[in-house]
């Protein structure tokens, strides 16, 4: 056995430890990279925003909303809030019964029995909450007459929806946006930066071509064109034509990457070892080519966010009922009288995208060799 490794090694000229040696180099390079992150304040503090927007979408049902968060009803434990995140997960019983449209009053009616936990806020990002529909609340005003006060604490919009619970629930949206449609980018720029930067030859003249044509097009007007080819596109098919249309810079620099680790040694002595091809290119190549194409995923989530919100400005984006920071913006255009529905949106985005932005330009800082301490 010994004799077969000796031999490889000096018929090759590597070292066959060449490639677990490199996978402690690249886990050691990561380690580095976080503790030069954490010394960033301002990075760090668009990190710890990002992480309170997650909890906040994640626990939007039990912040605002007009459904309990948990109750026993008829015998039976329940989570009615549940059907704020996904609208199958809503039970049946309260449809069948006729709780759903006032949980408050039709609870203790059809159970007199029954406990309820609320959310922090009695609103409803949906529809506009009624006269003593909360005892002894009176209902959300609606136009010039909803500016933000006690009970709504953001105000309302002309409908008389609580823009404290659209803000809140439209979180959800914002985070989805950003995290689905640029992991879809990520996931089509990687691997045909990829290929086209291990492979080279006509299938990188192919697939480069194929990425020029795709940049040469506005982003956001080649959006709206296939948006308006949908009659009537979910918040799913925004996020997928955002990310369908936002590979092509990953690409061109994962393609860079690759067309520069492949000439590296611990590659040929992958190839000398009989390792295959695609095992050496994302086993391999791609955990070391991963610093910088992370910086363009970060600030595309920012982007994401940004254009998603410039759809439902127009009135593209997300469609209704779903509440969204853009849709509340797009409703304040109408009525510039009603301030509050031009400020709270447009501080959440710009704070949201500066944030991202702020975490793009640590990873950019933490990941540059440049600034790794010579050994």
């Amino acid at each position: 056995m010994a004799e077969t490794t000796d031999k490889t090694q000096s018929d090759t000229g590597f070292d066959p430890a060449a490639l677990g040696a490199r996978e402690t180099e690249f886990r050691g390079f990561w380690r580095d990279a976080w503790r030069r992150f954490r010394k960033r304040k301002l990075s760090m503090l668009g990190l710890c925003f990002v992480l309170l927007l997650a909890l906040v979408a994640m626990l939007s049902p039990a912040i605002v909303g007009t459904k309990p968060v948990v109750c026993s009803y008829k015998g039976e434990l329940r989570f009615p809030a549940l059907g704020y995140l996904i609208e199958s997960w809503e039970d049946p019983i309260f449809i069948k019964d006729g709780v759903i449209n006032n949980y408050p009053k039709r609870l203790k009616e059809e159970d007199p029995d029954c406990w309820a936990i609320w959310p922090l806020v009695y609103q409803d990002p949906y529809r506009r909450v009624r006269d003593d529909e909360w005892p002894g609340r009176p209902g959300n005003p609606s136009g010039i007459d909803g500016p933000p006060s006690s009970i709504n604490l953001l105000g309302t919009t002309s409908t008389g929806k609580d823009v404290f619970a659209l803000m809140i629930h439209g979180t959800q949206i914002a985070l989805l946006v950003g995290f689905v449609s640029t992991g879809i980018a990520a996931a089509i720029g990687v691997v045909v930066g990829a290929i086209a930067g291990y492979f080279g030859g006509w299938i990188d003249m192919l697939l480069s071509r194929i990425m020029e044509v795709v940049m040469c097009v506005p982003t956001l007007i080649l959006i709206l064109a296939l948006v308006a080819i949908l009659e009537k596109p979910s918040i799913w098919q925004i996020m997928m034509v955002i990310g369908g249309t936002g590979w092509t810079r990953i690409a061109r620099l994962t393609r860079g990457e690759f067309l520069k680790l492949k000439q590296l040694e611990y590659v040929s002595a992958a190839k000398a070892l009989g390792v295959g091809q695609w095992r050496i290119m994302f086993r391999h190549i791609l955990p070391n080519a991963l610093a910088p194409v992370m910086v363009p995923i970060t600030f595309g989530i920012a982007s994401a966010i940004l254009v998603e919100s410039t759809l439902s400005f127009l009135g593209l984006g997300a469609p209704p009922p779903n509440p969204s920071w853009g849709g509340v913006l797009n409703e304040g255009r109408s009525n510039l009288a009603m301030w509050w529905l031009v400020l709270f949106p447009g501080v959440a985005i710009f704070l949201t995208v500066l944030a991202y932005n702020l975490i793009g330009e640590g990873v950019q800082e933490a990941t540059d060799p440049r600034l790794q301490a010579p050994t």
